[in-house]
């Protein structure tokens, strides 16, 4: 092996590839049914209110769990249960997605789908960096979501092929998904935890649900801040899908409508997978901010472009800059937040960012819906304002 290569797989436990393993498969299941999902809600009946409302909800409801499964990770000193009962109760969720009969059905569903992921994400990624070292965490974190992306790009392209080649329904493509869930379970029970003694008895910690987020430092609050403003306008990603469809409707039937915004679906999974370590590499060598404000930059132009494009060539370019966009920002904003606080908070910092996030997509998701019903130009432009918002105030900070 060349010295190069032994610098790239420098620092990358056991634990890490097992964990990244896992998080593979559940995208492979997870994005069966993301690119179809905002399509199955209009099927079901659904606007663009209704999909601001599943994608918003989803996550709101369930981040309270993130800040709490990060806080008891941290006490108990125990991340592994929080993280395997997580992905466990998300595939038990996605069994029932097939059997939905009106989008108000998957306003149920999808919120409770994500609790699982509101148990596990804070102790997952505190695990993580509890099995990294500092000055690598930035390629860990991105190692991590080129994982997630890579099954990411191949659960959409199973939904593309179990669609236009094997012809089926969604609800038989929602079916399979929900099966192939279960096998993440497989690589977690090979995880190790680090022996770190008895639960921890530090005074930014109480046995009490009590949370003592006044504890974390002011820096990071502040951080918190910025990302939060920018989280209300990074509305989820289902109305980047139907933006897509809108366009291909006037050109083919809606069959071949609803293929375009898969395709475009996987060249953004495509790109978010091959920028998400070199992303996270590079916010090791230049630091986290820098790069997260890059993409805070390019997503600024993504929307502005999604508000007006209007020729299939700059839909290929928009979602390919959509993809970078997020390699640059997801993996860097939870490593950055784990550089501001100590290994003994990592836990509730990791939550109460996760919450936060969260939290913002509900009432962006609305608003999103909102604009949408409006003219379907003006949820990017609200994204665009709010990014550059962000941008001003990370650079003051």
């Amino acid at each position: 092996m060349s010295m190069s290569k032994k610098r790239l797989f420098a620092g990358i436990s056991l634990n890490i590839v097992l964990l990244a393993f896992a998080s593979f498969l559940t995208d492979v299941s997870s994005e069966m049914i993301l690119p179809i999902l905002p399509l199955f809600i209009t099927t079901l009946g659904g606007g663009g209110l209704a999909v601001g409302l599943i994608g918003g909800l989803s996550d709101s409801l369930a981040s309270i769990l993130k800040v709490f499964s990060g806080y008891w990770s941290d006490l108990t000193r125990k991340r592994k249960p929080f993280v395997f009962w997580g992905y466990f109760s998300s595939a038990v969720a996605k069994l029932f997605f097939p059997l939905a009969q009106s989008w108000p059905v998957l306003l149920i569903l999808r919120p409770i789908e994500r609790i699982g992921k509101g148990l596990r994400e804070a102790p997952r990624d505190a695990l993580l960096a509890d099995s990294s070292l500092p000055e690598i965490r930035g390629k860990i974190f991105g190692l991590h979501r080129t994982a997630d992306t890579l099954g990411a790009f191949l659960g959409a392209s199973l939904a593309l092929i179990f669609y236009w080649l094997l012809k089926l329904e969604f609800r038989g493509i929602l079916l399979i998904a929900g099966v192939t869930a279960f096998s993440a379970l497989v690589p977690l029970f090979f995880v190790k935890e680090k022996k770190s003694g008895s639960p921890s008895s530090n005074n930014f910690l109480s046995s009490s649900l009590r949370l003592n987020i006044t504890a974390l430092e002011p820096q990071f609050k502040h951080y918190l801040f910025v990302v939060t403003i920018f989280a209300l306008g990074n509305f989820t990603y289902m109305f980047f899908i139907l933006r897509a469809k809108k366009y291909f409707l006037h050109l083919f039937p809606e069959h071949l409508a609803n293929i375009f915004p898969i395709l475009l679906y996987i060249w953004f999974n495509i790109f978010y997978t091959l920028f998400s370590l070199p992303g996270g590499i590079l916010s090791d060598k230049i630091g986290r901010k820098k790069v997260i404000i890059l993409g805070y930059i390019i997503f600024f132009f993504t929307c502005l472009g999604f508000s007006f494009a209007n020729s299939t060539v700059l839909f290929i370019f928009l979602f390919a800059f959509y993809g970078i966009a997020y390699a640059f920002i997801e993996a860097n904003q939870r490593a950055y937040a784990v550089d501001f606080v100590s290994a003994e908070k990592r836990g509730l910092a990791l939550g109460t960012l996760h919450t936060m996030l969260s939290l913002a997509t509900l009432p962006g998701g609305i608003i999103a819906g909102l604009l949408w019903n409006l003219h379907f130009s003006l949820p990017f432009l609200y994204a665009a304002i709010l990014t550059l918002i962000s941008v001003l105030i990370f650079l003051r900070l």
